[in-house]
């Protein structure tokens, strides 16, 4: 990614300008004056968390396949890729990433696993393929709650998935 830095340049400066022409370069001296000042670099592990986040699985594919970064990293934010994407929501992100290995019991800095995190934000579609693979419903946070102890009494889907009374 480059940023292109539009002031004069040293070419023209305001000593070209006089004052019945000072109006707008043309085209060929605006084109000419603007010049890379540096290029930015992330690291992979940055550029994965964003396709993760925004759901962009050739990329995500493309990273796993040349084994660009590892699964199980846990990123700024405290959450590894697998929590990233059940996050957004995205099934289809979680499955991509579940089958490159992302581990269904990953915990991240706080103890939470994905499984923790679907009930929590209320995605009954990535709970249900979570638990269809195994997801440990017993599992526990650092604070002592187990994924269906997150679930919002106005998801009803979620309730009855795992069997608890809503409390109507």
């Amino acid at each position: 990614m480059k940023y292109l830095q539009y002031p004069i340049s040293k070419t023209m400066g305001y000593s070209d300008c006089v004052a019945k022409d000072c109006g707008a370069m043309p085209c060929s001296q605006a084109a000419a004056s603007l010049k890379p000042i540096r290029s930015v670099h992330f690291p992979n592990d940055i550029v994965f968390q964003d396709y993760v986040r925004t759901g962009e699985l050739e990329r995500i594919g493309r990273f796993m396949r040349a084994r660009r970064v590892s699964l199980d990293t846990i990123y700024h934010s405290g959450m590894a890729a697998i929590h990233e994407a059940v996050l957004s929501g995205n099934l289809a992100c979680v499955k991509l990433l579940l089958e490159y290995g992302a581990d269904i019991h990953q915990r991240d800095e706080e103890g939470w696993t994905p499984l923790h995190m679907a009930c929590s934000d209320s995605f009954p579609e990535i709970a249900r393929y979570l638990l269809s693979l195994g997801a440990d419903v017993d599992a526990e946070n650092e604070d002592g709650d187990k994924p269906a102890d997150l679930i919002d009494p106005e998801c009803k889907e979620l309730l009855e998935l795992f069997g608890v009374d809503s409390g109507d």
